[in-house]
C-alpha cells in the first residue's frame, strides 16, 4: 500500500512540474533593470489556469475565446516584479481591457516591492472574459524606484489581446 501511495504522489508532481510555466524572462532587458513580465491563462470557473494563452517575451498572438452565456471563459493573468538589486517599488496601474466590465471596473492601483536581492515578486488578476468578440489591450503604467539610489525607470506595456 506504501509502494502505491508513494507512485501516486511521484505521478502528482510530475504532472504538476509538467503544467507549471516558468516566469518568463525577456532576452532584450539587461541584469539589474526593473521591470515586468506576465503569463496570460484562461479556462472556466474551476481553474482559470487551465489553458495557457501566451506570454511576455514571446511573439505569439494573445488569444481568448469569448465567454458565452451558457459557458463563461475565466482568465487569470500573473505579473511578476523583478528585482534591480536594491529593494524596489512599482508603483502605477494596471488596466485589464478584456474582462468583462472593463474598462473602468478593471484598472488597478499597483503598489508593489521586490525586497534587496529579492529576485521577483508576483501579483495575479482572475476574472470572467468579456462576451464581445474584438481586440482588447492589458495596460501596464507604473514607475519603479530602487531604493537607495533613488534611480527611477517607466514600466510601461501594452499587451494586444484578442477575443475570438
Amino acid at each position: 500500500m506504501r509502494t502505491y501511495r508513494v507512485a501516486v504522489v511521484i505521478v502528482a508532481v510530475a504532472l504538476m512540474s509538467r503544467c507549471a510555466r516558468s516566469v518568463p524572462e525577456p532576452a532584450s532587458v539587461p541584469p539589474g533593470t526593473p521591470h515586468v513580465s506576465w503569463v496570460l491563462m484562461y479556462g472556466d470557473r474551476d481553474n482559470a489556469d487551465r489553458e495557457f494563452a501566451c506570454q511576455s517575451g514571446t511573439p505569439t498572438d494573445c488569444v481568448l475565446p469569448a465567454s458565452k452565456p451558457d459557458a463563461q471563459v475565466f482568465s487569470d493573468i500573473h505579473f511578476y516584479y523583478h528585482g534591480a538589486g536594491g529593494e524596489t517599488r512599482y508603483e502605477g496601474t494596471i488596466n485589464i481591457g478584456y474582462l468583462q466590465g472593463a474598462p473602468d471596473s478593471h484598472t488597478s492601483r499597483t503598489t508593489i516591492t521586490v525586497q534587496k536581492n529579492g529576485s521577483i515578486t508576483n501579483s495575479s488578476t482572475t476574472g470572467i472574459v468579456t462576451s464581445t468578440p474584438g481586440s482588447y489591450a492589458v495596460t501596464i503604467s507604473q514607475t519603479a524606484t530602487v531604493k537607495g539610489t533613488g534611480k527611477t525607470q517607466a514600466v510601461q506595456e501594452s499587451i494586444p489581446v484578442i477575443v475570438k
